[in-house]
């Protein structure tokens, strides 16, 4: 079965925008487990406008399933994945005013860079994953990196599912057939929703996790978010 990593940021901005702790991220994410997802993401960004680096910090300590922490390695966060010691980093090549993620990695122009990235993380333990457009040369440049898993940018083919072109999924299909052959684990996200997973899930061989905030936080304002945590697993298995 596909893990379900939810990614809790928007639960962040809603506090954020009251200023106080409501929603409270620390039962939210408690609950979200409850509930079964089977791991955690934050993306916690220079500017801290939703996750907070304290909160990154604050969550570890009741985490109980997998930890993903997701964001453009800079040294400030570098220091605290290192500090928070999470059981996967995902490594976005976000810029500073990104309102969210909007392309992977060009894994030949940065491979060196990566390389060290990859070598600080694995040496204290920790899964490294690298996010990358579905294109084969992405895909076998992370490979040269020792990163463990990439996570496949999925909006191209969230926006084209939802034109009704099926089609749109080949590039992925490709890519995740390259990673399986090169020894890549094989993660997805960005505009994954309840109407698209399915297919995405059905059609890529050994996809080993998910991680979906905008949507899922979205359809729970509909369906709540127990039950749309449930209907995400159910999808997925």
């Amino acid at each position: 079965m596909t893990k379900l990593s939810v990614n809790v940021n928007k639960i962040a901005t809603l506090r954020n925008s009251r200023g106080g702790n409501v929603p409270n991220l620390i039962k939210v994410t408690k609950d979200i487990e409850t509930f079964g997802a089977q791991g955690i993401t934050v993306h916690p960004r220079p500017d801290e406008r939703h996750i907070r680096y304290q909160d990154a910090k604050d969550l570890k300590e009741i985490i109980t399933t997998e930890y993903n922490i997701e964001g453009n390695p800079i040294q400030k966060f570098i220091d605290l994945v290192l500090e928070v010691q999470p059981t996967q980093v995902t490594l976005v090549p976000d810029t500073v005013d990104a309102i969210t993620s909007n392309a992977g990695w060009d894994t030949k122009k940065h491979c060196d860079f990566l390389k060290d990235v990859i070598a600080t993380c694995r040496q204290n333990q920790i899964r490294t994953s690298i996010f990358v457009d579905a294109d084969v040369k992405m895909i076998e440049g992370a490979a040269e990196t020792g990163a463990d898993r990439i996570e496949l940018y999925t909006e191209s083919y969230a926006e084209a599912f939802g034109k009704g072109n099926l089609k749109g999924i080949d590039p992925f299909i490709e890519a995740a057939q390259v990673a399986n052959s090169l020894g890549l684990g094989i993660n997805a996200g960005h505009d994954l929703s309840l109407d698209n997973i399915k297919y995405f899930k059905t059609n890529i061989p050994n996809l080993l996790e998910v991680s979906i905030g905008h949507a899922l936080i979205c359809e729970s304002l509909y369906f709540g978010l127990d039950n749309v945590v449930k209907m995400y697993l159910n999808k997925l298995k």
